[in-house]
């Protein structure tokens, strides 16, 4: 029997990263995605135009939809951009209680637009951290919510040891590419697993903050244990940018099935 995942999050009409990076990364790790949009972004690999949100009404009846017929093995929750609809996905999270929940706090794209509104920071720690069985912040994230300064992977511990506390499952800080290497640290509430690959001297980058957590959520589905899921999703992502795909005339998109055609 395939295995299930959800994606909740924001649609990225160019194609490289929120619901789309997401159901092309399932389906490349050989998991049946399924979709909830909580915002209609109008982006590119340049820059974000406009974002329309959809109603919490719509959202909660997407979501309603799904786990009545089609209970997901995996949910990763990406960019939820305002307090109404973050309260109404944790609400349907606790009310279904997934057994993995992957939540990427997406506060900004790439090219450095806000997807968050700044309000929302206080919602998403009360209410969406603790329905997290892993939160996955990048650092200018995890500065956010943790409220110091990160700049050496102790940094990292720390903030990940605080974010924890906040109530989430187990935390993985990237250090992406704000880190020398390519290193990101979780820590599962008990111990802390330091994951290191290569890093790649790209721009195409587009979409891998999505395209992780979704990786995450896809193994985790499979049946993989956290500390082995994340380490699985990262070899896939830095495959994926390894065989980014050199489009648009800004971040370029990585390429999630880089393993079937590159």
């Amino acid at each position: 029997m395939i295995k299930t995942a959800l994606t909740i999050a924001g649609s990225d009409c160019s194609g490289g990263a929120g619901i789309q990076a997401d159901l092309k990364t399932m389906s490349a790790l050989g998991v049946f995605g399924m979709s909830v949009i909580v915002s209609v972004v109008a982006e590119n690999t340049a820059r974000v135009i406009s974002i329309e949100d959809v109603s919490p009404n719509v959202i909660a009846d997407q979501i309603d939809a799904v786990f009545e017929d089609i209970p997901p093995d995996a949910v990763k929750v990406g960019m939820l951009s305002t307090p109404a609809c973050m309260e109404t996905v944790a609400a349907k999270l606790r009310e279904y209680h997934p057994t993995h929940v992957v939540i990427d706090p997406v506060m900004y794209a790439k090219n450095g637009s806000p997807l968050m509104q700044e309000s929302s920071i206080d919602t998403l720690i009360k209410t969406v951290i603790p329905v997290a069985t892993l939160l996955t912040p990048n650092i200018p994230e995890a500065e956010k919510i943790s409220g110091m300064k990160i700049e050496t992977p102790e940094d990292m511990q720390e903030a990940a040891q605080k974010i924890y506390a906040m109530g989430a499952g187990a935390v993985l800080v990237k250090g992406g590419h704000y880190m020398g290497d390519a290193r990101d640290i979780l820590f599962d509430g008990k111990e802390f697993h330091t994951y290191v690959e290569k890093r790649i001297h790209t721009k195409n980058t587009h979409g891998t903050g999505c395209t992780l957590s979704s990786a995450i959520a896809s193994y985790l589905a499979l049946g993989e244990p956290l500390p082995e899921a994340v380490g699985k999703a990262k070899a896939y992502v830095t495959g994926a940018i390894e065989h980014a795909l050199a489009l648009g005339k800004g971040c370029g998109p990585t390429n999630h099935f880089f393993r079937f055609y590159h």
